[in-house]
């Protein structure tokens, strides 16, 4: 008996040893799927992409192809600011882009995603801004030929994806007006984030324009040492929602319905801890998820001065036969994601496993419980209406 136990236990390690090389080969051997993307990222410092980073995981995962069967590149298959050695860059945008140009992309490519259009402002090109200095834009926003493509793009019922900062700053008004039009959402003016901590000489990731324009805003105070929501506005007002003073939940929620559940694998309820704007919407469109701050009395009643409602959307859709669009109300494309898991298939069955589940500000989470499986379904379902390749 003692032998056959042994011989069980060692059968056991083998097919667990084994098991990363049985994923790696199945995801090798599984077909590829043409699906013509443009992914639009005007703020990449470095050639890891971080902006677009978690999108090319999915279609790494699910092996999206161009045209030519190749797989995406995370540093090269995309629009916007491309980083070279020793402070070169090149720009790749439709900015020289004419009518007709726009017209034909838009007839060659299945969907788009701005995943973002922040863009690269002086002082993190050429120093490190850790502190979050304001300086001179460089490259960046999104651009009335951007809106011209998306116009199109929408009129052929191709697939739009868009995110958080595509018209906040440094987008001009006009063309955050018309995106605002085109699509019936409403930017509010305010963006927040959650912060482990709002202590400045602990956390040294709070920009000092957040602590410099609330004392000047606050009698020069800034009375904050535990975690926190910062809520910032086009304006540069500033308030903060302390946790326990002013929060019973220090970070921000993502709630979705029992509908939206089952049409994209979502949880119920997931932490948000990243940036967030704060949007508002049509009833032509249809709201995925909402964020929900959990606050007390005297947070409540911040936030009605403020005018910011609560709960409000994290994921606006439109998704019908006149044009399908989403607009994800937070930088959701940014997440510490290991992009070698991509080739492994059936890693997601893995993902409890891929995330502490005792940090409020982990990121990871929300990657592997909400965006991956939002994304993934979104892609899904929308390459099962295009004509078989």
């Amino acid at each position: 008996m003692k032998k056959k136990h042994l011989i069980g236990i060692v059968a056991l390690i083998l097919v667990v040893s084994m098991l990363p090389v049985l994923m790696f080969l199945s995801w090798l051997v599984k077909p590829k799927k043409e699906l013509k993307v443009a992914i639009v990222d005007k703020t990449v410092l470095t050639a890891q992409g971080n902006e677009h980073e978690s999108f090319n995981w999915i279609l790494m995962h699910e092996k999206y192809c161009k045209p030519n069967r190749d797989l995406y590149s995370m540093s090269e298959d995309y629009y916007g600011f491309f980083p070279k050695d020793k402070w070169q860059y090149l720009v790749k945008d439709f900015q020289k882009y004419d009518d007709s140009a726009l017209n034909d992309f838009a007839d060659r490519t299945d969907m788009i995603y701005f995943t973002d259009t922040y863009g690269i402002f002086n002082k993190d090109w050429f120093s490190n801004n850790a502190r979050g200095e304001y300086s001179k834009l460089m490259y960046g926003g999104m651009t009335l030929n951007d809106l011209k493509l998306l116009e199109l793009m929408k009129q052929k019922h191709k697939l739009i994806l868009t995110e958080f900062n595509d018209i906040a700053t440094p987008t001009s008004r006009s063309v955050r007006s018309m995106f605002e039009d085109m699509f019936g959402v409403q930017w509010t003016g305010w963006t927040g984030r959650y912060f482990f901590s709002l202590d400045t000489t602990v956390n040294k990731e709070i920009p000092v324009w957040v602590t410099r324009d609330y004392k000047y805003q606050h009698n020069h105070q800034w009375p904050f040492k535990k975690s926190g929501i910062v809520l910032v506005n086009d304006k540069g007002k500033v308030e903060i929602l302390e946790y326990k003073k002013d929060l019973t939940e220090e970070v921000p929620y993502i709630i979705s319905n029992d509908l939206n559940q089952s049409r994209f694998q979502i949880p119920r309820k997931i932490k948000y801890s990243y940036w967030f704007d704060v949007m508002l919407t049509r009833q032509t469109n249809n709201v995925v998820s909402v964020y929900r701050i959990f606050a007390n009395a005297r947070g409540d009643s911040i936030l009605k001065s403020i005018n910011i409602p609560n709960p409000f959307p994290a994921v606006i859709e439109h998704y019908d036969n006149d044009y399908k669009f989403y607009y994800f109300c937070g930088d959701f494309c940014d997440n510490p994601i290991d992009s070698f898991l991509a080739k492994f298939e059936g890693i997601t069955k893995f993902r409890w496993f891929m995330y502490p589940s005792n940090d409020a500000a982990e990121r990871k989470s929300f990657f592997w419980l909400y965006y991956e499986p939002l994304v993934s379904n979104i892609l899904r379902n929308f390459y099962n209406t295009l004509p078989e390749k």
